[in-house]
């Protein structure tokens, strides 16, 4: 597929059905694209989406089989786009180019030749849970031990918001923003590869996905 020129042409992009429930267009919307007036549009559609349809497929749809309706935050940006935010870290705070390859910048390989995807979404049968206690590890132990696929997180203080990637060679790490702040597993820490049930039995309790 050719980089989208015409109203007709980016229509036809935001119609490629990714996964079972997402498509394309869900995951362009871009507020520095709006008031920068860049356009978020990728230059390689078809790597945009063989990147994106393994992140909906692999990681997205099961969290949302499980756990309901997804809100997508951010997720794909141009190269253009995130340099825009990049430039102005302090009002956006976007990484640098080279750091989001394959990450939000879906359709350029990273710097080792591998292909990912990030999003930054919302999960909304977690805000109740959230809002009453604070405890974002909840969900994040969640999908660790549910999402197999995943590479990395990286979660917000609002609505208990995060990064989530698909990754060709998968970091397996969690880090964030909310307290406790920093890195909450790795590859090669003790609590990596061990049952977390306990961490999130009352959130999954709480929206009867025990049943």
């Amino acid at each position: 597929m050719r980089t989208p020129k015409t109203v007709k042409s980016l229509e036809e992009l935001g119609r490629v059905q990714l996964s079972k429930t997402f498509f394309m267009r869900d995951f362009l919307y871009s507020e520095i694209a709006q008031v920068e007036q860049i356009p978020n549009i990728p230059d390689s559609p078809d790597l945009a989406i063989k990147a994106g349809s393994a992140l909906c497929e692999k990681v997205l749809e099961p969290i949302q089989e499980k756990l309901g309706r997804i809100c997508i935050r951010s997720a794909y940006r141009s190269c253009a786009v995130n340099a825009k935010g990049a430039e102005n870290k302090n009002q956006y705070s976007c990484s640098k180019n080279e750091a989001n390859y394959a990450g939000h910048i879906w359709d350029v390989k990273d710097a080792d030749g591998y292909m990912g995807a990030t999003a930054c979404i919302v999960v909304t049968s977690f805000l109740p849970y959230y809002e009453k206690t604070a405890d974002w590890q909840a969900l994040a132990w969640w999908v660790h031990d549910n999402v197999p696929e995943y590479s990395s997180m990286y979660f917000f203080p609002k609505l208990a918001a995060f990064n989530i990637s698909w990754h060709e060679k998968p970091e397996k790490r969690i880090d964030s923003y909310v307290q406790p702040k920093g890195c909450l597993t790795k590859t090669g820490m003790d609590n990596q590869n061990v049952d977390h049930s306990k961490a999130y039995q009352e959130f999954i309790r709480s929206i009867g996905a025990d049943k």
